[in-house]
């Protein structure tokens, strides 16, 4: 196959808002990318977050063909068993809390609806959010991504009244939480951002202020959850429960879907009518929701991610590699060089990361089911650098 054909096909027929890499997959299998040129390219990406299980996975593809075969497709105007059972899943591997789920299509879609819940329920005016977030491209989530306005926003004025923290400023959360705040909106582990994991002792006066003044506070685990920060979500690692979480990319390890698990309480707030989506919750997501879930239990995964999370932590320092931020299998190697170099020279060696806005931090968001010969692949790589 010409791998330049595909590439020139996608420039003369679609939008160039994407700025892609030289290679074009047309197979895969675990954790590796299978190109057009015949490379095999170890996937230390994920396809940005979402290649929860890597690769043909087994128990995946077979939940997705089953569900296929026996209903593509039904909306949320009937009950699906596989919804309910997708639903009960998922909350039961939350904070205890979190009782509620409702389905959508991405992360955007869940930040957009996390946010109008909190409008919902408190009736205010104003979001706080944390500088450096990012939460999403649609009117409300854009909103609260910090620098938005500066670049890509477009839109002719915000939604609402929207206030950035800086991160990990505790006397600052302090001030700008208050009784107009209808929600306090978060990443554990601010993705875009480079892995910056915030301080625990932040996140916890985020959820204290927010409780104190009547706030919702919510979440973003759309990078996070399930499974990729060694718990199924990060907040069960920091020992706190927010009142509304978002899940998305990982969620079905590859079909697009999204969510929102709300506390009782929240959703005692929300009314029939006043939410929806037409492909939120269809089978083929439920289904995979349901087989996500059970491998990251059978299969030990969360185990894995710890585990692994210690060996690139323990080996990757180094050469280029001054530090390591962030949690779980979303981390970020802080570079003593611009990341873009060093992404560039691991594709060369046929492994494949990520950039962020940091220009000095590389990205990594492996699948979960990551090997150990894998991270030693990635560290005689970076040490080829220096030779």
């Amino acid at each position: 196959m010409d791998m330049s054909t595909a590439i020139e096909r996608e420039a003369a027929s679609t939008l160039p808002v994407y700025p892609q890499l030289p290679f074009v997959p047309v197979d895969s299998e675990g954790c590796h990318i299978i190109t057009a040129d015949g490379r095999r390219i170890l996937d230390l990406y994920g396809g940005h977050a979402v290649a929860a299980l890597g690769y043909k996975h087994p128990r995946l593809t077979a939940a997705v063909a089953e569900q296929t075969s026996n209903l593509v497709f039904q909306s949320n105007a009937v009950a699906l068993d596989v919804r309910a059972l997708a639903a009960e899943k998922l909350t039961s591997i939350a904070p205890a809390n979190l009782t509620r789920a409702f389905f959508v299509n991405s992360g955007a879609e869940a930040n957009e609806n996390a946010l109008r819940i909190a409008f919902l329920a408190t009736g205010r005016s104003k979001v706080v959010a944390v500088e450096h977030g990012f939460h999403g491209r649609t009117a409300a989530a854009g909103a609260v991504t910090w620098k938005s306005r500066d670049s890509w926003y477009a839109f002719p004025s915000l939604p609402f009244e929207v206030e950035f923290i800086p991160r990990d400023d505790i006397d600052a959360a302090k001030n700008m939480i208050d009784s107009d705040t209808a929600a306090v909106i978060f990443e554990p582990v601010q993705g875009v951002a480079g892995a910056y994991d915030l301080d625990p002792a932040f996140v916890q006066v985020l959820r204290d202020e927010s409780s104190k003044h009547g706030a919702l506070l919510i979440a973003d685990e759309v990078q996070t959850g399930m499974g990729r920060s060694g718990n199924y979500f990060a907040v069960q690692g920091l020992g706190i429960e927010p009142d509304v979480l978002t899940a998305a990319k990982s969620l079905g390890g590859g079909i697009p879907c999204g969510a929102l698990l709300v506390s009782d309480p929240v959703a005692a707030t929300v009314k029939t009518g006043q939410l929806g989506s037409t492909f939120g919750g269809c089978p083929i997501a439920a289904a995979a929701i349901v087989a996500v879930i059970e491998t990251i239990e059978e299969e030990t995964l969360l185990h894995n991610v710890r585990e692994l999370e210690s060996m690139v932590r323990q080996q990757c320092v180094g050469g280029a590699v001054t530090s390591v931020q962030g949690g779980g299998f979303l981390l970020g190697l802080v570079c003593d060089r611009p990341a873009v170099d060093v992404q560039k020279f691991l594709l060369q060696h046929d492994i494949l990361t990520g950039t962020s806005a940091d220009r000095h931090v590389l990205r990594l968001l492996p699948p979960l089911v990551l090997e150990k010969q894998h991270v030693a692949q990635l560290v005689s790589a970076l040490r080829l650098m220096d030779d």
